[in-house]
């Protein structure tokens, strides 16, 4: 079977949208399944419905990358968006034509230098993970390339500089898409620090400040990736190779932060696309985290002592289902500062995504450091609940009481389990889970107690909050009286 190529793809009786060429207008670091089901899609329908005309040139950000595979399919991939809307399955397909190459510049280093006197590059995108954005001195200004993306970045952009002279009109608008907060603006001080370390001109500085627009940015969908188990189907269903193939959920939204302008300039809303422009992104972080992660983090113990396994039969569940809701709608949404159709419209969507019949999202996985996530997720909709109403909200007491009981734990050949109706990991840091271990479970009270009590985990004396202990406790007992999904009935 040939490899996909524009030539394999028009061979193949492909009806959908080609942009064989373009100028190259926007740079991106990074080359993984995130992008290629995000962004790139975005800009490829960007091309279509408001002939954007622009073309995607990627860089690769680390030595080892898909940059070799992605150069022999002419930047051709084939993305599969899947997921469950209004209660129905739904799969859309489209071959992803907005690629032009992909720059190793670990081994071209000139040729990635060499798009910094593009004239149509107006556009940088990034996701370098988490820990991308970041400082380091031992970074050097003639290191080709620097180690870090923030260094990377600052080189290119002064031979941007130097190339055009610093003329206005020559800078860049960047949309940051790692998974930090502001990370728009933490990149931005990166490379000011790197200006400083590097001693480079103030008339530079003052380049980077006033000729570009460093946009922090939410990201919002499930990236599936490789769909291994079903690449040869696809392939036959298609006529071509495709060893790029990317899988997504249908559900996607992009806050961008930045000027009025943007939106005129990345039009991305009239394509008809989840992208929304505006001068501040954190309500809609915070929208993500509470209701769709926060969700999350407070169903899974829950869950799990109940003897669940995936999500999505979670939601079937008539009990657990109804208690999901029941969070959202009576505890969540009324303290989240956005108007109350678009919070409603989010919420119907996350429950269209917990429902996703292509995605085995395992309580499991989402288990991982529970207790650090409750802290940043749930906890802060706890504290505004009861400073907003005047009285604890009893699913989210309920999901704390849920958190501490899934920790209960004992010790076997250095890992930590817990039981409920069935027995479960727990996945942690090993020091979280060993003082857990060590409450003193015999008296729940004094467990309990002790545990919120514990200023370093929660960030304050859980004590404090009037009522709040001899509430989880009675959870706890109940738990253990008649079960976690017993008590998720009772309070629905």
């Amino acid at each position: 079977m040939a490899r996909l190529t524009h030539k394999t793809l028009v061979e193949s009786g492909y009806k959908g949208f080609i942009q064989p060429d373009a100028p190259e207008r926007v740079l991106q670091f990074g080359e993984g399944n995130f992008l290629r089901a995000f962004v790139d899609y975005f800009f490829d329908v960007l091309n279509e419905k408001e002939g954007f005309n622009g073309k995607i040139a990627m860089v690769q950000p680390i030595e080892r990358g898909l940059c070799d595979m992605i150069n022999e399919q002419e930047g051709l991939y084939t993305l599969y968006l899947r997921g469950s809307e209004n209660g129905e399955a739904v799969m859309k397909k489209r071959v992803i034509t907005s690629v032009s190459r992909c720059i190793d510049p670990y081994r071209d280093f000139n040729v990635f230098m060499d798009c910094a006197k593009n004239p149509d590059l107006k556009y940088i995108v990034c996701n370098t993970t988490e820990a991308g954005i970041a400082y380091s001195d031992a970074d050097k200004f003639d290191d080709k390339p620097a180690k870090s993306f923030p260094a990377k970045l600052t080189r290119f952009m002064y031979d941007r500089f130097v190339a055009f002279e610093g003329k206005p009109g020559t800078g860049f608008v960047i949309l940051s898409c790692e998974l930090i907060d502001n990370n728009g603006r933490e990149l931005l001080n990166c490379v000011e620090k790197y200006i400083k370390l590097w001693g480079l001109s103030d008339e530079f500085l003052k380049w980077i400040r006033e000729e570009n627009i460093f946009c922090s940015t939410l990201v919002d969908r499930i990236v599936t990736g490789y769909p291994r188990a079903e690449a040869d189907k696809f392939n036959a269903e298609n006529g071509y190779e495709d060893n790029l193939l990317d899988t997504g959920e249908i559900f996607g939204f992009w806050v961008i932060e930045g000027p009025e302008k943007l939106a005129e300039m990345l039009p991305f809303a009239k394509a008809g696309l989840p992208v929304l422009v505006t001068d501040d992104h954190t309500p809609y972080k915070k929208r993500k985290v509470r209701i769709l992660n926060g969700t999350h983090t407070s169903m899974t113990p829950a869950s799990m002592l109940a003897g669940e396994e995936i999500v999505r039969d979670c939601m079937k569940d008539s009990v657990i289902g109804a208690y999901v809701n029941k969070f959202i709608y009576e505890e969540i949404i009324p303290i989240l500062p956005l108007p109350e159709a678009e919070l409603l419209e989010f919420a119907g969507a996350v429950a269209d995504r917990f429902k996703n019949p292509y995605i085995d999202h395992r309580l499991t996985d989402i288990s991982l450091n529970s207790i650090s996530k409750w802290r940043a997720r749930v906890m802060p909709s706890l504290l505004e609940y009861t400073e907003k109403f005047g009285r604890l909200p009893s699913l989210l007491s309920f999901s704390l009481a849920a958190l501490l009981r899934f920790y209960k734990g004992e010790e076997r050949d250095g890992e930590f389990y817990g039981k409920g109706e069935k027995e479960y990991l727990i996945r942690d840091d090993k020091d979280v889970c060993r003082y857990f271990a060590s409450l003193p479970w015999e008296d729940t009270v004094l467990a309990v107690k002790t545990a919120l009590a514990n200023a370093d985990m929660w960030g304050r004396d859980l004590n404090e909050i009037d009522g709040l202990a001899e509430k989880v406790c009675a959870y706890i007992n109940a738990i253990d009286e008649v079960g976690a999904k017993a008590v998720m009935e009772s309070l629905i």
